[in-house]
């Protein structure tokens, strides 16, 4: 599409707009009609430890998304030369679980509980024995019930509760609704029925100090949706939200919202049944679409669903880079003593490239990239923590390596689950996020771990935002019959650029001693989370 073309789009309100909110990054997308992005706007934000738990304020969530908008129009108009005042569609996407809610008056209840909190163990682990079925310790549900185990007040006032994509949503759209896939991250999914699983609702409706409140759990709920489906059309007072300027006009179709994992999905055509991705970030999860169902419930296993619907067996980790990037801080200091100014991706592709010189094993170097708590490996409070023998191998090389290898240990460990214990198979893995806007070092690293081929798309680092613009443009054309597979099969998918890495045998062998001196000192991190002062 040439320069004129696109401006016309612009000028018809042909062009739609994918944002989705993550870790540290609130990212606005817009997408012509041939799915082609045009511009873009972002905003840096991170999230807060405040009386023990991490949040973040709605007001910094409206700042966010006010800036990326306006960026991105900004973007528009330097490029194009017209102004952005009607879309098509829009799509919006968050971090998926944590616990919003809200009182009658559409008054926020409590501060932003977000995934990143393993406050909930007592109410998970009950919610799982009671259902049958893993509740991870981030699922709103697990949030909601532990919130009633510890007699906090505010419960009996909840009307709605809901994620940050869904609340987001129900600003601009006035309905309260999540896509399926976001939907699978509060409550279990029937995947017969594409709704919340009536037996659990039950059990849960049944539990005597759930019965204390004045609400039943279907009452506070929002409604799932498959992708496809018109989740409303944004309002006057949310075009007035989303652009202050006032330039936006209403009405445009709003797609159903949608966590961060389930965008991931539809970024990397990872939809249909033995296909997968790993999305990397502040935290990490890989989304294996079943075939089968699994032999048994695991407590490291969460079974949620794609956009649309088909069940998905994932592992989330809470920690995956926030270590290297405070790392790679530390280094761009020094380099700037030295008066060497460099860009961020100069930053990481010369630390990255380093490793190459690294020993397999990373120099029997041991590390531990844990800002917060670790429910795979049972780790409740999570500090940071790099240890060396006296035989270890500390170099450059080495430790650059140690901190790669740290950031998907306990991905490795959940994902050795379904490898070899369920034995699944995927067609492809398809990995993404911004670890990868280095080529091949960290490509290489995952196919290590992991020990199974890895591909990167040519979007790898961008793919949320662009994809949850992908689920809008769906929204508004979907027909009776056309399935999300097919659509970003034919659409979509037309010549995507791909490139593949296969393990290597020396560095599959590496990382096993790296991970099994990993799990041999865990003790250490969880001494260094009881002692060591946040």
């Amino acid at each position: 599409m040439n320069l004129i073309e696109t401006s016309q789009e612009i000028e018809n309100g042909s062009v739609s707009l994918g944002i989705e909110l993550g870790s540290t990054r609130i990212k606005a997308v817009l997408v012509t009609s041939d799915f082609k992005t045009i511009a873009t706007g972002s905003y840096v934000w991170e999230n807060q430890l405040e009386n023990n738990i991490w949040t973040y304020a709605l007001e910094d969530v409206w700042a966010g998304i006010q800036q990326s908008y306006q960026q991105m129009a900004a973007d528009v108009q330097s490029k194009y030369h017209c102004e952005l005042t009607k879309l098509n569609a829009i799509g919006i996407s968050a971090m998926m679980h944590g616990y919003l809610v809200f009182d009658q008056s559409g008054k926020q209840l409590v501060p932003f509980r977000t995934w990143r909190n393993n406050m909930t163990e007592t109410a998970a682990d009950a919610l799982t024995a009671l259902f049958g079925f893993n509740i991870p310790q981030r699922w709103s549900i697990a949030h909601l019930y532990q919130a009633i185990l510890n007699e906090e007040s505010h419960v009996t006032d909840i009307d709605y509760l809901t994620t940050l994509a869904g609340y987001v949503h129900w600003q601009l759209s006035g309905e309260k609704v999540l896509g399926v896939g976001d939907a699978s991250g509060v409550f279990p999914i029937d995947e017969t029925t594409g709704t919340y699983d009536e037996t659990m609702l039950t059990k849960f409706n049944s539990l005597t100090n759930v019965q204390a409140n004045p609400w039943r759990i279907t009452d506070i709920l929002p409604k799932p949706l498959p992708a496809g489906t018109v989740a409303g059309h944004l309002t006057a007072a949310g075009a007035a939200l989303l652009d202050p300027s006032g330039q936006l006009a209403p009405g445009s179709v709003m797609a159903p919202p949608e966590g961060d994992a389930g965008t991931g999905m539809v970024a990397t055509n990872s939809v249909r049944p033995r296909t997968g991705n790993i999305s990397v970030g502040t935290s990490a999860f890989s989304m294996n679409v079943l075939d089968q169902p699994l032999s048994q419930v695991y407590r490291d296993i969460d079974i949620v669903t794609t956009p649309a619907g088909a069940p998905v067996a994932m592992v989330h980790v809470n920690n995956c880079s926030s270590d290297i990037n405070a790392w790679s801080g530390i280094f761009n200091a020094f380099a700037q003593r030295l008066g060497v100014n460099l860009k961020p991706d100069q930053l990481y592709e010369t630390l990255f490239l380093v490793s190459t010189k690294a020993d397999p094993d990373a120099g029997n170097l041991v590390n531990y990239s844990y800002q917060s708590g670790e429910n795979i490996t049972k780790i409740k409070t999570g500090r940071p923590l790099f240890v060396r023998g006296e035989n270890s191998k500390f170099t450059l090389p080495n430790f650059i390596q140690s901190q790669l290898y740290a950031a998907f240990a306990p991905l490795k460990i959940g994902m050795d689950i379904l490898v070899n214990q369920e034995k699944i198979k995927t067609n492809v893995m398809i990995a993404q996020g911004g670890l990868f806007r280095t080529p091949v070092i960290e490509q290489q690293v995952l196919a290590n771990a992991l020990n199974i081929p890895i591909t990167v798309m040519s979007t790898a680092s961008e793919g949320g935002p662009w994809g949850m613009a992908v689920l809008a443009i769906y929204a508004s054309r979907h027909q009776i019959g056309d399935n999300l597979a097919d659509f970003l099969d034919r659409d979509v998918f037309v010549n995507p650029e791909t490139m593949t890495l296969n393990p290597e045998p020396e560095g599959v062998a590496g990382y096993q001693q790296f991970i099994k001196n990993y799990q041999q000192s865990l003790q250490l991190e969880a001494l260094a989370g009881e002692t060591v002062k946040s």
